[in-house]
């Protein structure tokens, strides 16, 4: 709009300066010129309207990306790569290495990384670097993070036709080290990285959510785990571990404290409850559709057991593995990234030696509703590339992005957690095979809940699903486990939980994450967000300026014709 300004002031100013001229030009043709005076000030009326209206919307992000016909490697590059990592040395050890690694295959590539302890982190400084230019060249992050970015001006490279170069894409003619080619992505992890048929990114690494069990416990209450875990079962177990007796102490384990149910991830569960149940979360165009009656329906159940004792939540409560290794919980479920911390002898813990209890852990799908047909998350991160001015330098992140998917990293990143390689490549080497035959060797690289949680999700891989990716998509997650965590806290509290409550909750909810603003958003051909109908005062505002012009123009269709009469 701005530029459009700049060119009307421009015009005026021309205009202004060569009045005379017009004088002479309207003397020898003025119905010709009466006509072109007209038709001038229409367009520039459409014009204003158009820019006006033109800054509702959201910016627009190219859909293709120029491969240069060869990399020129007589040049230095220097690129940054911006990644993720908790605890554990092992992973940075591994990204040391890749990095290591790939500046060796190529020499004229230099590549910095910057370690973050958390994903929000980095999805905040990548949104603060974007408005000041200065985003990293190569970043693991999550797509529904992606998918802001989307809305800035040409921020995030689209791979589509990296993807199909003969000679730099996956599994190219001129890649240098063994790269997988695109059928070797497993197509449910790379599924995730496509918006509205435009790939921003490529998979890292995949996981989905795990329950751990206590089996001793279940037993000792005098049951027996079936083959597919179900939520009437989970339910029914957790009360029965939360009876105590009258001093307080839980009956199970002889404590004075046991939550016999911890979900780590409320977002996470609430979204596998609604999917499992065939009901509304949002659609592929971002319409949102988490607020009915089988939310609340879900809410009451949990704010039941809540009440009880029987069920709490990691904000709450703290890491569900540090209550799980000290015999204070049945049913611990977080990710399959997060095995190591998991079961009586986990390589990593928050909890004292001592405090540890000896128990059979098992490791099992998410509880489903339908056992038939199972239903469970797929999440982990993905890899995407920011645009740069230099194709060449574009490219050349390309490149490191590639080697990160090869066997080497892809393997020796999934034996630190439970994560599984994103290609059938490295899925079925003969050095991943190995790993996971070789279950319960030694409690660190073998360890065999580890090894477990990997292959559930390896058997599992067609249960998963993944959650509609749009800019907002991040609030609604969100959204969705405030649901949950406001519901046990006002339990706790002993506020009542009924029909107003779920009212005033979905209405503090929707504010809380502005989901007001996409309850009808619709996500457009490249991944940007529609801001939907102007505003009212926008649409006075043009129809003001439009009645103003039209008062302009026949005013000088009078003048004009009274003044050649």
């Amino acid at each position: 709009m701005m530029e459009f300004m700049k060119r009307l002031q421009h015009l005026e100013a021309s205009g202004a300066r060569s009045g005379s001229d017009a004088s002479v030009n309207h003397h020898r043709h003025p119905h010709k010129h009466r006509s072109a005076m007209c038709l001038s000030m229409c367009f520039v009326a459409a014009g204003v309207s158009l820019a006006l209206s033109g800054c509702h919307g959201a910016r627009q992000q190219a859909d293709t990306f120029s491969v240069p016909e060869t990399f020129e490697t007589n040049r230095n590059y220097e690129i940054t790569f911006w990644a993720k990592n908790d605890t554990n040395k092992r992973q940075t050890d591994i990204y040391k290495k890749a990095i290591e690694d790939f500046e060796t295959i190529y020499p004229n590539i230099t590549v910095n990384l910057r370690l973050y302890t958390d994903y929000g982190k980095i999805y905040n400084d990548v949104i603060t670097n974007i408005s000041t230019g200065t985003t990293p060249n190569v970043c693991i992050t999550y797509p529904d993070h992606i998918a802001t970015y989307l809305t800035g001006d040409q921020v995030v490279v689209p791979l589509n036709d990296l993807f199909a170069d003969s000679r730099f894409g996956l599994g190219g003619s001129e890649i240098a080290f063994d790269s997988p080619t695109r059928e070797e992505i497993i197509p449910q992890f790379l599924d995730e990285c496509s918006f509205n048929g435009t790939y921003y990114a490529v998979p890292y690494m995949r996981s989905t959510e795990a329950c751990y069990i206590n089996r001793d416990l279940v037993e000792k209450l005098g049951y027996t785990i079936p083959d597919t875990l179900t939520w009437d079962f989970l339910w029914e177990v957790s009360e029965a571990a939360a009876k105590k007796d009258g001093n307080g102490v839980y009956t199970l384990n002889g404590q004075k404290v046991m939550i016999p149910f911890i979900y780590k991830s409320t977002d996470n569960m609430m979204i596998q409850m609604l999917k499992q149940k065939h009901a509304g979360y949002s659609d592929e165009n971002g319409n949102i559709q988490i607020f009915n009656d089988t939310t609340r329906d879900l809410l009451y159940t949990i704010a039941d057991h809540a009440k009880t004792g029987a069920f709490s939540t990691f904000k709450i409560s703290s890491y569900p593995a540090n209550f799980l290794n000290a015999g204070q919980c049945v049913f611990a479920i977080d990710s399959t990234a997060g095995s190591t911390w998991m079961g009586s002898h986990a390589p990593l813990s928050d909890i004292s030696a001592d405090a540890f209890i000896d128990f059979t852990t098992e490791v099992m799908a998410v509880p489903q509703f339908d056992p038939e047909h199972p239903q469970m998350i797929s999440q982990g991160p993905s890899i995407c590339i920011f645009n740069k001015n230099d194709p060449q330098e574009v490219l050349a992140s390309w490149l490191f992005t590639q080697y990160l998917l090869s066997n080497d990293v892809q393997i020796a990143y999934s034996q630190t957690e439970g994560y599984v390689p994103v290609t059938s490549k490295a899925q079925a080497s003969a050095e991943y095979q190995d790993y996971l035959s070789r279950a319960g060797e030694d409690n660190d690289t073998y360890y065999d809940v580890k090894i477990k949680a990997s292959r559930l999700l390896l058997d599992h891989a067609a249960d998963t699903f993944v959650t509609p990716v749009f800019n907002g998509s991040t609030s609604l997650r969100n959204a969705a486990g405030q649901l949950i965590e406001n519901t046990v806290k006002s339990v706790r509290r002993k506020e009542t939980v009924d029909e107003a409550y779920m009212e005033k909750l979905f209405d503090d909810v929707t504010a809380l994450y502005h989901l007001d603003e996409h309850m009808e958003t619709t996500g457009s051909q490249n991944g940007a967000k529609d801001l939907g109908p102007l505003p009212t005062t926008a649409k006075v505002l043009l129809t003001s300026l439009g009645a103003a012009w039209l008062l302009i123009i026949g005013w000088n269709v009078v003048y004009f014709t009274k003044k050649h009469r």
